[in-house]
């Protein structure tokens, strides 16, 4: 009697539900406001509509972390800066404790799924700060990024070109996870912050309920230099030049620029699976961006169209090119399908 009572219990559930007949899914991404954040958070809003599966998202998480995660197997997706399977293939930077071979054969556990750009590198303050620019950075607490990962790499190597100044020895940088991002923006234990942003941006858009705030373009003579085109060519990294009008920004936000343009480095990634991820379950899920990048992706927040979802042109995916990683193959037949062209190197 009690068997066949738990017997019609699981039942019930199961037709009350529907999720519970679906492949669960784990996902780790950056926080919610974000490109990677909204972008895993719409993947998860696809795959349930489409009766894929069901992706149990942990938002506001530290990507180092969540790269190291997936290749060990311990959740299924994840954003990820392409800086940082690079860097984990070599056991260098926030992975040198696991060695070069422990981090090659991790990295080679991991598939991409779709690509997009994360954010672009910027400096930005509060007027009521009066800094002064790239100029004002020398002896000044700037705020740049989460204890680990890629923004933080960024932010560092940016302030360096353009600066010559060492994090500690040139300037103070004071590091919190994004989940405080806001805040420490707003309580003014930073004169500036140098972070990766969007287009508009909506932290900066939650920060300005303190204030006007000011952004600054990398300076276009330094974006056209031999070091700068040097950055671009890292694995994870493209050069962004836009034009400041098309930038998106409202009242509240003042753009500095040499000529109208805004010069930056880009962070490019993607969504990661294992490797062993089933090919039916990794086409299914490339299949649903790619059939709601419109109505789902692009319709989240105003910079979503802006942040080359959708595409698979080398120069803005920056696959190959030192980036160690590859499509998955599921993810190639479903890109292939919808009239996609993925470069063989890619493959």
């Amino acid at each position: 009697m009690f068997k066949r009572l738990l017997a019609g219990l699981s039942a019930t559930l199961l037709a009350a539900t529907g999720a519970s007949a679906q492949t669960i899914l784990t996902a780790e991404t950056a926080g919610p406001t974000g490109v990677p954040g909204m972008t895993v958070l719409s993947l998860a809003e696809a795959a349930s509509a489409e009766g894929i599966a069901e992706i149990q998202v942990t938002t506001g998480q530290t990507l180092t972390n969540s790269v190291q995660n997936v290749a060990e197997g311990k959740t299924d997706i994840a954003a990820a800066p392409f800086v940082l399977p690079f860097l984990m293939s070599r056991g260098v930077g926030p992975y040198a404790s696991l060695g070069a071979e422990d981090g090659a054969a991790l990295t080679s556990n991991l598939r991409v799924l779709y690509t997009y750009r994360f954010a672009v590198q910027a400096l930005y303050a509060y007027d009521s700060a009066n800094f002064g620019g790239w100029d004002g950075i020398e002896g000044s607490t700037i705020y740049n990024g989460p204890p680990r990962g890629a923004a933080l790499t960024n932010a560092r190597n940016l302030i360096r070109l353009i600066t010559d100044l060492e994090d500690g020895d040139g300037y103070t940088g004071i590091q919190v996870n994004w989940g405080q991002a806001v805040t420490t923006m707003q309580d003014g234990s930073s004169d500036a912050m140098v972070l990766p942003i969007s287009f508009p941006d909506g932290r900066m858009t939650a920060a300005l309920a303190s204030g006007d705030m000011t952004l600054w373009s990398t300076p276009s003579e330094i974006f056209k230099s031999e070091g700068f085109q040097k950055v671009g060519n890292l694995p994870g990294t493209v050069t962004v030049s836009l034009p400041v009008s098309e930038l998106g920004f409202g009242e509240g936000v003042t753009i500095v620029s040499d000529d109208d343009m805004f010069y930056g480095p880009g962070t490019v990634g993607g969504e990661i699976v294992r490797a062993d991820m089933d090919f039916d379950m990794a086409k299914a899920l490339t299949a649903a961006f790619i059939s709601n990048l419109d109505s789902i992706y692009k319709a989240k927040a105003p910079f979503m169209a802006n942040t080359w979802l959708g595409e698979t042109d080398l120069a803005v995916t920056d696959m190959c090119n030192g980036n160690p990683l590859t499509y998955h193959p599921g993810a190639v037949a479903a890109w292939e399908e919808a009239g996609y062209t993925i470069p063989d190197c890619a493959k």
